[in-house]
Order: structure tokens, then sequence, then C-alpha cells
């Protein structure tokens, strides 16, 4: 018995292979918009904590609100860089 290896139907072009066909590319992001995103993240987290804890789902509150200070940790390791990030005030 023969096994062929079949090539997938849809191939990456571009600079993003893994991203899925069909989907808008992934822009680079400015060193800034990555910071204030992180933020962001950071501050989502923690309103989905606080709504799981208003739910009564303590071990899901917990979680949410562990999870929020690591993306706090990578915006301010994010602004120690030495990238072309200017000081923000």
């Amino acid at each position: 018995m023969f096994i062929s290896i079949a090539r997938p139907a849809v191939e990456p072009v571009g600079p993003d292979t893994v991203a899925v066909p069909g989907s808008p590319a992934i822009a680079e992001l400015s060193p800034r918009a990555l910071h204030a995103r992180l933020l962001e993240n950071a501050a989502l987290r923690r309103l989905r904590g606080l709504e799981r804890k208003h739910a009564h789902r303590d071990d899901d509150a917990q979680y949410w609100f562990s999870a929020a200070p690591a993306a706090i940790r990578k915006a301010c390791a994010l602004r120690c860089e030495d990238r072309s990030f200017a000081p923000i005030p």
C-alpha cells in the first residue's frame, strides 16, 4: 500500500503563514499601540473578573484577577526596552 502526502487545498501567501484563509493579515503594531493594547487587555481581564465575582463564580473570578497583572508586567517590560519607544510622560 502506498501512502501519498496530500498538499493543502489553500496555500498561505505572504508573511502570515499561520493565518486562517480569508482572515485579514495581522499588522505589525508600533510599540505605543502594543503598550496600549496590553493595558486594555489588563483592564478587560479585571472587568471579566468582576463579572465572574458578581455571578458568584469565585474560581473564575480569581483566575481573571490573577491574569490581569501579567498584561501589566508585559506593558512595563515593553516600556523598558530600548526599541524605538519614545518615553511616555
